[in-house]
This record gives C-alpha cells, structure tokens and sequence, in this order.
C-alpha cells in the first residue's frame, strides 16, 4: 500500500479538523509484559519474544477490529514496528486501519531513552533511519511517525537539547513524504513539571518558527499544569494537531484534566487498554473498550 497524495490529503485533514483521537497501540521492548499483565496475561503464558510479541499482536488486533474502534471516534492509531510489519484479517496492519476503519496509521520509530542528563533523556540513535522512513511511507502507506524523549526537571539547556533532536528527526520524517508526531514528554511527577513545560512551550515555539511552509508537524504532550498553556502552539501554522500524552494518570484523571485544555485531543496508550482483558467475552471486551473510547472521545471534544 504505497503513500498516495490524495489519500494522505485526506489522512492530513482528518488529523487537522477531525473529532476524535489517537489511540496508541505501540508498546515495545521493556513495556510490552506490563501491557500484557494489564490485559490477563501471564509472564509464564508465553516463551520467549517471538510468543510475547504475538500475543500483544493479538491482543493489538482485537482492539482494531473491535466495533467501537472506528474514525467516529479514533482519527489516528500508533504502531509498533512489528505491528506495521504484522497483518490483520490478511491485510497489512496500517492498511487495514485505513481501509477499513477509517484510522490513519502512525508508526513509532524512537528506540529508547539515552540515560539521563541536564535533568532529560535524550532519543537513542536511530540506525538505518532514512531508509526505514522511506519503506514505512512507500511500502506500508505509513502516515506519520512518532519519537519520544523525555524531560524530568526544568533545565533549560536540557530542554532545547531535546526538543532541537526531535526538530532534526522530524525534519527527516518530513523529508519522506510523512507528518512526524514531536513527543517531549514532561514526567508528571517532575518538582518542578510547570516550569519545565513553561520553557518546553517557548522552545518549541522557536524552533516550529524555522518551519518552511509544508513543512507540518504534530506535537505529543503531557498534560500541562496551566491549562490551555500550549494553545499558541496547536494555532501555529505547522502544527497540524496538538495532542495529549496519559502520561502515568489514571483514564479518569488524565481525561479530567484533558477536558480543561480545549485544543488539545488525547492520544492514550494505557489508558485506552484500562480494564481490558484476555479472558473477557467479546461482549465484555467491546463494552469495556466501548466504554473507555467514549470517555477519551469526550475529553478530547
């Protein structure tokens, strides 16, 4: 399913205007047991990562094919490499997602965290990263991209180093035909959280400035301790869309919160997989996640 330009205008526009939000579905590595302990799954129940990885697979698709994940409510689902690579009812996953559902396909491509410095960790290297981006849009119909760091305290120097390396890769997604998601993620037990998004806010601001026209970018956040603080950012004229990060809340406190920051939609890993589990009917398990879409829905409007 290679990229084409009327599919991804229309792709684009959802992503700007439409009512909704992303969910994530890309948990990798060191995260994936605990996603698949959160869904009924034992450690003990699968044997080595190629087991692991196809039952977060599974686990992935019945999401996705589940009657309540549509673009009514979801504009846009993240994926994990592997799930990119995996198929659903015999169609490539972001395919799938697009043709049937009406769900645009994101694709995380960071690997990790540096160890931290100047109170943040910076994004690994991404060996191979060019050529990966050009597959990801021309073989799979990939969308957008997502990378991730992270920031722990209100360092300024710290804080432009990492939002300079997301500005460099995301340049490099755009330079393949694809939207990148920019996520600086501010930890939300940080002391001094409120300062740290005060200084994120002015340094992404700067850099979203030195954006040629066409050059578009979203923006993946935490929360922010004053609401309506990234506003400026969600108007600027790159930005196709401001989206929100769960970051550790509970779904109730992070939609809470959300409903009080009007530009920006969710865009919820853990969240969204709250109170799922293997072992439910289909009848349960579509309530359940029924249930959790429409409350991430309405925080998002």
């Amino acid at each position: 399913m290679a990229q084409d330009k009327a599919v991804f205008a229309k792709q684009k526009d959802q992503m700007a205007s439409g009512k909704g939000f992303i969910a994530a579905l890309d948990q990798s590595g060191g995260s994936t047991p605990k996603a698949l302990l959160q869904y009924g799954v034992e450690e003990s129940e699968y044997n080595g990562e190629a087991e692991m990885y196809g039952e977060i697979h599974k686990m992935r698709t019945r999401i996705i094919t589940a009657p309540e994940f549509t673009n009514d409510k979801v504009l846009g689902a993240i994926l994990f490499e592997r799930t990119m690579r995996g198929e659903i009812e015999g169609l490539p996953t972001a395919q799938y997602l697009w043709e049937k559902r009406g769900v645009v396909p994101f694709l995380k491509i960071d690997k990790g965290l540096e160890d931290e410095a100047n109170g943040v960790q910076m994004m690994k290297p991404i060996p191979g990263l060019a050529e990966f981006l050009n597959e990801a849009a021309q073989e799979f119909g990939i969308f957008g991209t997502k990378e991730r760091s992270v920031i722990h305290e209100a360092n300024a120097d710290g804080i432009e180093a990492v939002v300079a390396q997301q500005f460099e890769i995301g340049r490099m997604v755009i330079a393949a035909g694809m939207v990148p998601i920019l996520e600086p993620e501010v930890n939300i037990h940080s002391a001094s959280k409120a300062e740290a998004e005060e200084l994120l806010e002015a340094s992404l601001a700067k850099h979203l400035d030195t954006l040629a026209e066409g050059e578009d970018v979203m923006i993946k956040l935490t929360i922010p301790s004053k609401p309506g603080l990234y506003d400026g950012l969600a108007d600027h004229p790159r930005v196709v869309r401001v989206v929100a990060l769960s970051g550790g809340y509970s779904t109730d406190d992070a939609c809470e919160r959300l409903s009080k920051n009007s530009k920006m939609i969710a865009s919820f890993s853990r969240a969204l997989a709250e109170g799922l589990s293997k072992k439910q009917s289909d009848g349960d398990f579509n309530a359940a996640l029924g249930s959790n879409i429409d409350k991430i829905y309405q925080a998002s409007l």
